[in-house]
């Protein structure tokens, strides 16, 4: 059985329902929205016909397949529709946000598009430019099929606005065996300290970079890991309420862990991507990268052998806890083909649509009736993992904060990179939670 979540609507901070209490749509006893556009309609045979535009920051690398795959599935079950890959090349949708924020803003929103599930949508919600897809999801089999968990963070005022087609987790660290034996370093660290002692073990081997890093949001990634490792799941599920201070001694030292981890680390630029990074424990370059599960389709793809090439492990500190994150779809208000989005809401939403694409991206079905059969065992791992861990969400992928606030974090981390100033950091961490929490 699913341990009882610290947070189980933590998308649904103080910030994002005040933002949410402006959007469109009134839930009914029923669940479906008052939207017109929103309203029930059953599949056409074959697809509703005309160009569904599918905009995504799936762009390359095992992103890429899984999209892929989900293209020649959505091609075969509805031949009527044309899909339109509208994909923005950027790590964790950096680039594609601009634009979208630019189309929407201009009303020319595509057929759909993709956002991290949680408090990131409630941008797009306080805006009303996105519907509800109450009745795509119960359509889809509703919590006999998706996880309650899941559909809470999914749900603002008893709307829910997106169809998730994967769950992810972040905190994982990614090991090159090899580098670890000769450097005397243990398989599977217990907390941060015997972290850092193997980091130094690795350094004194003659590897230059035992961690690797990317851009911005690996790095605000890597420190949210940090800081569930120090305050534990509660304290820091009560960073995004209130009820932890920004400003806490467990913080604090958060800010001073992530201050050591980055002395290890390759000097990345803010445009650096995530493959890089993982490449560099493939090749040997380092030891260890935090990264998403989608970096075991990086592993796959280079030939790389589970456990013998490579392991995985839970960031020190965190083990028992599942960083959540999960891609999710919309139908943006104004498509020009409502139908035809949710023919592909329909696809990406269903089970046969969820295996074809979480076998390419490494992640895990959104559905709890997708058999583990057939999955690589690290995904198979997640499954298991996912259904009795303590559950939180990911800061770096939309889960646990806005748009606005995961944009003034960046900005925090960013600077950091630069000036390694970590009193500096918890004080912009203090005013973005006071900016964003209101």
């Amino acid at each position: 059985m699913r341990k009882p979540t610290v947070l189980s609507v933590v998308a649904l901070t103080t910030a994002a329902l005040t933002l949410a209490a402006c959007s469109t749509g009134t839930a009914t006893n029923g669940g479906s929205s008052s939207s017109s556009s929103s309203s029930s309609q059953s599949a056409k045979v074959g697809g509703a016909g005309g160009d569904v535009g599918v905009f995504t920051w799936w762009a390359a690398g095992s992103e890429k397949k899984g999209l892929d795959a989900l293209e020649a599935l959505f091609k075969e079950k509805y031949p009527n529709d044309k899909f339109i890959n509208l994909a923005v090349a950027g790590g964790a949708g950096s680039n594609a946000k601009a634009k979208l924020a630019s189309d929407l803003a201009n009303n020319q929103p595509p057929g759909s598009f993709q956002g991290h599930a949680g408090a990131e949508l409630t941008d797009y919600i306080a805006k009303g430019q996105i519907e509800p897809v109450n009745d795509v999801i119960q359509e889809l089999g509703g919590e006999s099929v998706f996880p309650k968990d899941l559909l809470d963070r999914l749900t603002v005022k008893g709307n829910i606005y997106s169809v998730p087609s994967n769950i992810h987790r972040a905190n994982v660290v990614w090991a090159n065996p090899a580098v670890l034996r000769k450097a005397g370093a243990s398989d599977t660290p217990k907390d941060m300290k015997s972290w850092i002692s193997d980091l130094q073990k690795v350094k004194a081997s003659g590897v230059n970079t035992p961690l690797s890093i990317g851009g911005t949001w690996t790095q605000l990634q890597l420190f949210e890991t940090v800081l569930i490792s120090d305050l534990g799941p509660e304290k820091y599920a009560g960073l995004f309420d209130g009820k932890t201070a920004w400003d806490s001694a467990e913080v604090k030292q958060a800010a001073a862990d992530f201050k050591t981890l980055m002395t290890f680390t390759n000097n990345a630029s803010d445009g650096d991507d995530w493959p890089a990074a993982t490449d560099m424990v493939i090749d040997g370059k380092a030891a260890y990268n935090v990264m998403g599960d989608w970096a075991v389709a990086e592993f796959t793809d280079k030939g790389k052998k589970e456990q013998t090439d490579y392991t995985y492990f839970a960031v020190p500190g965190t083990d028992g806890v599942f960083d959540f994150l999960a891609d999710s779809f919309t139908l943006p208000k104004g498509a020009k083909n409502p139908d035809g989005t949710k023919d592909w809401l329909r696809l990406i939403g269903s089970a046969e649509g969820q295996k074809a694409f979480n076998l390419a991206k490494g992640s895990i079905p959104a559905r709890t009736d997708v058999l583990p059969d057939g999955f690589p065992p690290y995904q198979q791992s997640a499954m298991k993992d996912f259904k009795s861990n303590t559950i939180v969400s990911s800061i770096a992928h939309g889960a646990a904060v806005s748009l606005a606030w995961n944009t003034d974090m960046s900005t925090a981390i960013s600077k950091f990179h630069a000036n390694r100033d970590e009193k500096t950091l918890v004080n912009d961490l203090v005013a973005a939670a006071k900016k964003n929490l209101g």
